[in-house]
């Protein structure tokens, strides 16, 4: 089969190469992949993982065998999926309880847009519930994991504030539910009950200075690469606030990512969340893709479709 492979050496990050086929453990299930979505993470993953790597954590696709162990969706099954890595490939052993049912309504590059995007929206967003009434602040709306977190913020009844970090980057912004629109955090206004915070540094010093008593800021990212000094102080105006770190893998139980999976796919179903692709492209075209995330020119998410094989 084919699979996309780490090239940090190469004239572009990854390159496609013949793979072994995939041999799934007793609770994976054999999925051929119909399409995946890069994240920017993944962008760092290229650089530090060595030559012949596979990368790959969303996918979306068929399941052609089921999970020796029972468990998990029969064969012909259309499902969306995290994984660790190795999901860039034609096929892919996916752990069964970290699948989800797609009903036909919903397509593959929409399935793929969910699993580290849309858990990471979810789970940051639970940090601050109930949110009904509550003003809270996004950064980075215009990205994979913005997108998304605007449109629940929203459903779950919060007044959004959306931080861009340049003009055209706003659009559509207010057509998915956010309240206001600012260019960089430090236009915002007035104090927020949760922030998502994802650049680090002085946009990360600057979400402590407005979170609201008891409030907190949840880092998912650190986008600039910038480091942030903390002092006591800078929580006297905002007493027992708090700033709570993410990592969308360890952040709930294991047994959590299916129903999260399922509950994110019944919401693109019911209407009540569209998944933003600013590109979709064949898996062939990723190195352009790359560039385009690297370079911030994708509002939204970016996905790939797999050639059959």
């Amino acid at each position: 089969m084919l699979g996309l492979v780490n090239t940090p050496n190469g004239a572009a990050p990854v390159e496609l190469r013949e793979l072994p086929e995939p041999e799934p453990a007793r609770n994976e299930a054999l999925v051929e992949v119909r399409a995946f979505s890069l994240n920017r993470g993944e962008l760092r993953s290229f650089r530090n993982n060595e030559e012949g790597w596979v990368p790959g954590q969303d996918v979306s696709g068929v399941v052609l065998r089921k999970a020796a162990n029972g468990e998990g969706p029969p064969a012909g099954s259309r499902v969306v999926a995290l994984m660790d890595e190795f999901g860039w490939a034609q096929r892919a052993a996916v752990a069964s309880h970290r699948m989800a049912l797609l009903p036909d309504t919903v397509n593959f590059a929409q399935a793929a847009t969910l699993p580290v995007a849309g858990l990471t929206a979810l789970r940051t967003l639970r940090h601050g519930a109930p949110l009904l009434g509550k003003r809270v602040l996004i950064t980075g709306a215009a990205g994979g994991v913005g997108t998304i977190a605007v449109q629940l913020a929203t459903r779950m009844g919060a007044r959004v504030t959306a931080v861009v970090g340049r003009p055209e980057r706003a659009g559509g912004l207010k057509e998915l539910g956010a309240a206001e629109i600012v260019q960089g955090i430090d236009s915002a206004q007035g104090r927020f009950a949760l922030i998502l915070e994802s650049g680090g540094g002085a946009s990360l010093a600057k979400a402590i200075q407005i979170i609201d008593a008891k409030g907190t800021v949840v880092v998912y990212g650190n986008s600039s690469g910038d480091a942030t000094t903390v002092s006591f102080a800078d929580f006297r105006s905002a007493p027992n606030s708090r700033v709570q770190s993410f990592s969308y893998f360890t952040s709930e139980a294991e047994e959590r990512f299916a129903p999260d999976l399922a509950l994110l796919v019944s919401l693109i179903a019911d209407g009540s969340l569209k998944p933003q692709i600013g590109v979709e492209r064949s898996w062939r075209d990723i190195a352009q893709v790359a560039e385009q995330l690297r370079e911030r020119r994708v509002s939204g998410k970016a996905v790939l479709l797999v050639d059959a094989g």
